[in-house]
């Protein structure tokens, strides 16, 4: 009979871990720190990764720690490095996902992150990422968690979902705090002008281009009235972008009686 390689009780692990194998109703057979050495090994096999070159930083796994969760955690969190490393663009798909991300040391900064940066967070739409995109392009920064909340109207559960690995790095001087929102598509002239930033010039020009179409959002406003990105981070929290109100319709005219 060959000799069982060490690896075997680390591939039934991170099978049951997967969901690819029942757990167990009760321990493994075999002595009592097997399980401990199983996640130890683990962790130092991920290590040679990391030495590597091939992943980010490595956690601080403790052989020592006994409780089943913290050792089932400890495996599952090894195989999601193991994942990351051989799937460079895997999205990640929960929350606990996410946390175990930020325990292998990943951070997304937040000012400098790329569109698949952003896709790779659980519930991130193409067209969240895209927004965030262009503004990062016409170099809008995000002060914290409540400019993101706001900018893409997320839920606060999927905000908390994404905390572990967010990092609101400032590249410059702080925002100045946002106001009430304005609904820059059917607000007034004059609501308009409470805005920062919004002389007389380039309120003609919004005005203007509203009449043609409404805005989609703060990058689509940025990019068709040339507006700074202080201006515009500043505007973040403080403008909306419903669609404007219906315009007043024409009666019908009456019905005129054929002519004979």
């Amino acid at each position: 009979m060959a000799q069982r390689h060490w690896l075997d009780p680390l591939a039934r692990q991170l099978l049951i871990a997967t969901g690819q194998l029942p757990r167990p109703e009760r321990a493994l057979p075999g002595p009592a720190q097997e399980p401990v050495r199983v996640a130890a090994e683990a962790a130092a096999l991920v290590r040679g990764w990391w030495q590597s070159g091939r992943v980010g930083p490595s956690p601080s796994v403790d052989p020592a720690l006994t409780p089943e969760r913290e050792q089932q955690e400890a495996i599952e969190r090894e195989l999601l490095a193991l994942q990351l490393a051989q799937q460079p663009g895997r999205r990640l798909r929960s929350a606990e996902e996410v946390e175990r991300a930020a325990a292998l040391g990943w951070r997304l900064d937040v000012n400098r992150a790329t569109a698949a940066d952003w896709l790779r967070l659980p519930g991130c739409s193409a067209d969240q990422a895209d927004l965030l995109q262009r503004l990062q392009a016409g170099g809008v920064q995000l002060s914290g968690p409540e400019d993101l909340q706001r900018l893409l109207q997320l839920e606060p559960g999927q905000l908390r979902t994404w905390l572990p690995l967010l990092e609101f790095r400032w590249y410059g001087s702080p925002p100045i705090a946002s106001a009430a929102p304005v609904a820059v598509n059917g607000a007034p002239a004059s609501q308009l002008r409470r805005l920062e930033g919004l002389g007389e010039p380039e309120l003609a020009r919004l005005l203007q281009e509203r009449s043609r179409r409404p805005f989609r959002d703060l990058a689509d406003l940025q990019q068709r009235l040339a507006l700074p990105a202080a201006v515009i981070e500043s505007w973040i929290g403080r403008v909306s972008f419903e669609p404007p109100p219906p315009g007043p319709r024409l009666p019908r005219a009456a019905s005129r009686a054929p002519r004979r």
